[in-house]
């Protein structure tokens, strides 16, 4: 039989099937088995597919939050501070108050730190949306704890260093800490009152109605030798040792903290981090917080961010509360964010500004390449002679 004949032959035998009683034409199972497997396998394929976009798009949230916490607020829900820009953008003339202008300073700096999540926002049903922001919580959280368990043994080791008290403070041992412990009492007394006095340090162990420590007054560990002019209260403020160290250990890397001492050694520490990281020839380098989440210059809700770190840190609290007795965290940050961008006027200002100059210098040294913008740029000779000599062609061109 030729191959044509048979062909046709195929051809004829697959007209005459005839359906069975359910209506199906009559398949072999062999084939049928083989088509369900395609089939299974594709879906499996897909499934697949979909797990890994899931499990990529919460790793790469997750991971995005952590900046949240230490960037842009510490207790606020992002929630809220979404909110915020609603009712502005709702209604502009509406005036606010300064609850509502803290919230959307703080919607302007979750912005800057994630700069993708505004127009996300706007793509993403309110299910999707509502998935992200939780995300985003977790991974605020997860970088909290993580640096409160790097501060833990760290401060207890400088206080042990700087103080040599009498009784060593112990390390992952949060009962030794507090106002129970001479060092850290001092370090956690209000500025107003004198810790070696003897009825204030009675006073604020027994919790009197005369030593009462909350949110209202500025510790001494926040004050440059950890000494307070009472006729001056700014002078020195967010200045100390220990809240430099706490600060590069978050936000550089621990071994950083021994360089408190100096104005900023020059080294651009960012930049030596990339290009340790790019030498193959060494053992791997670990990234630095700040390259991770994209931190230039240190400001006002970073340094409120590790102040309350090292609080918590150095009291006798074992969790994360917002309220520590008559303590109370949130008002507590809210304070020293408002030192910094509710001022009274210019002067102040400046004073303000200086301050955060010299935090950035502390922290990443003294280069100013992120400083260098399109503006300052054009000033400069490089880009001068560049339109003087354009400036010289289209004069010779002109004149023929």
């Amino acid at each position: 039989m030729s191959t044509t004949e048979f062909t046709l032959n195929e051809v004829r035998v697959s007209t005459l099937a005839i359906p069975g009683p359910s209506g199906a034409v009559p398949t072999p199972s062999d084939a049928r088995a083989k088509r369900r497997i395609a089939a299974l396998e594709e879906e499996l394929d897909t499934l697949r597919q979909e797990k890994g976009t899931k499990q990529r798009k919460m790793t790469y949230f997750v991971a995005q939050g952590r900046a949240i916490h230490r960037m842009v607020a510490l207790y606020t829900s992002l929630e809220d501070l979404i909110a915020e820009n609603d009712r502005r953008c709702e209604d502009e003339s509406e005036t606010s108050d300064s609850a509502q202008d803290r919230l959307q300073r703080g919607y302007t700096a979750l912005m800057q730190a994630l700069p993708w999540l505004h127009n996300k926002l706007m793509q993403l049903d309110i299910d999707d949306a509502e998935d992200m922001l939780k995300k985003l919580k977790r991974g605020a959280d997860v970088a909290c704890g993580d640096d409160t368990s790097t501060l833990k043994d760290l401060v207890a080791s400088w206080i042990n260093q700087d103080f040599g008290p009498s009784c060593l403070l112990k390390l992952n041992n949060k009962h030794s800490c507090g106002f129970a412990h001479d060092a850290c009492g001092q370090l956690l007394c209000p500025s107003e009152w004198d810790w070696n006095n003897a009825c204030v340090k009675a006073g604020i162990r027994d919790r009197t109605l005369d030593y009462i420590v909350s949110e209202n007054s500025w510790p001494l560990f926040l004050y440059q030798d950890y000494s307070v002019n009472p006729d001056d209260l700014e002078q020195g403020l967010f200045k100390s040792k220990i809240l430099v160290q706490a600060f590069k250990a978050t936000f550089t890397s621990p071994s950083s903290a021994r360089e408190a001492d100096g104005d900023g050694d020059g080294a651009d520490i960012l930049e030596n981090n990339r290009r340790a990281r790019r030498q193959l020839n060494q053992a791997k380098v670990k990234t630095c917080v700040a390259s991770i989440i994209n931190m230039r210059k240190v400001t006002p809700c970073t340094i409120a961010y590790v102040v309350c770190q090292v609080r918590f840190t150095l009291s006798s609290v074992m969790s994360w509360r917002t309220v520590d007795g008559d303590f109370d965290y949130e008002i507590f940050w809210n304070n020293i964010v408002d030192f910094f961008e509710d001022v009274p006027g210019p002067v102040t200002r400046c004073r303000v500004t200086k301050l955060l100059e010299w935090w950035t210098r502390k922290v990443f040294g003294k280069n100013h390449h992120e400083d260098l913008t399109p503006e300052v740029v054009s000033k400069m000779s490089v880009t001068a002679l560049a339109d003087q000599r354009m400036a010289q062609e289209n004069a010779t061109f002109d004149s023929d």
